[in-house]
């Protein structure tokens, strides 16, 4: 058998012993749609922290790509799990796969502030983790957990749209960020590959990164921030093998897949 129908395989055999089971819709990341509309200002636009705004027309569209990101993750959530569980991984976060429609609303108008040239579609194209996913090994499976999970994500038709490994830098995040597309829909969703110490990392420098990115941080501030989120990082131990982990070859035909 080869290595794709192999895979194939493993995910019916998965989804038939309920390891990756139809799952419901996510909910908007902690908030209903009546909730996530209460920011709005008036006339049907978007009023943020740090003075960053939409008009009505690109809340609007930025409203529609949540509905599509809902939509899409029905049949992207199977496939994620069932590679967590068949490469062994902790499947963290689950519950918050989908980045709710205020926080999508605040990296446009982060985006288009500092890029004024661009438009919503343009802001919105570049957003690969409105369906996001966190798999977690500890650091002696890290290594082939990760090439596990994505390997099998690439037999079973899932494309890989980016693969950014920075166990090897100085300084900074260390983890694997991934960006796949869907089959089927073509929407783009986000995988990051952790250890428990670089999965904590980032949630101790989140706020940091936030205040980092507000437009309204000085110059100064920022690189402040930049160096404490430096000092947390350097703290993490790189799993052997981890920085030199890439992305899987594209498969030539995927078989197909079942999802639930």
């Amino acid at each position: 058998m080869t290595s794709r129908t192999v895979a194939a395989a493993a995910l019916a055999v998965a989804l038939g012993l309920g390891a990756a089971p139809g799952v419901q819709a996510a909910p908007m990341a902690g908030t209903t749609a009546q909730a996530a509309r209460a920011g709005d200002g008036d006339g049907g636009g978007w009023q943020g922290e740090g003075g960053l705004t939409l008009n009505a027309a690109d809340n609007a569209r930025v409203d529609a790509f949540a509905d599509q990101a809902r939509r899409a993750e029905r049949s992207i959530s199977p496939r994620v799990r069932a590679a967590a569980r068949l490469s062994s991984a902790e499947l963290v976060g689950f519950d918050h796969r989908l980045k709710s429609p205020d926080s999508l609303k605040r990296k446009v108008a982060t985006a288009m502030k500092e890029h004024p040239g661009q438009n919503v579609n343009e802001a919105l194209a570049d957003i690969k983790d409105s369906v996001r996913y966190t798999l977690q090994w500890p650091d002696a499976r890290y290594t082939a957990g990760v090439t596990i999970a994505s390997h099998l994500l690439s037999a079973w038709g899932v494309e890989n749209a980016k693969w950014s490994n920075t166990w090897a830098r100085a300084k900074g995040y260390r983890a694997i960020n991934s960006a796949w597309r869907a089959p089927g829909s073509g929407h783009l969703f986000e995988v990051q590959f952790h250890t428990p110490a670089s999965k904590n990392a980032q949630e101790v420098t989140h706020k940091l990164y936030e205040e980092q990115r507000l437009p309204s941080t000085t110059p100064e501030r920022a690189r402040e921030l930049q160096e404490q989120q430096d000092a947390i990082f350097a703290a993490v131990p790189v799993p052997q093998g981890a920085d030199r982990l890439s992305a899987p070859a594209p498969a030539r035909s995927a078989p197909a897949a079942p999802v639930g």
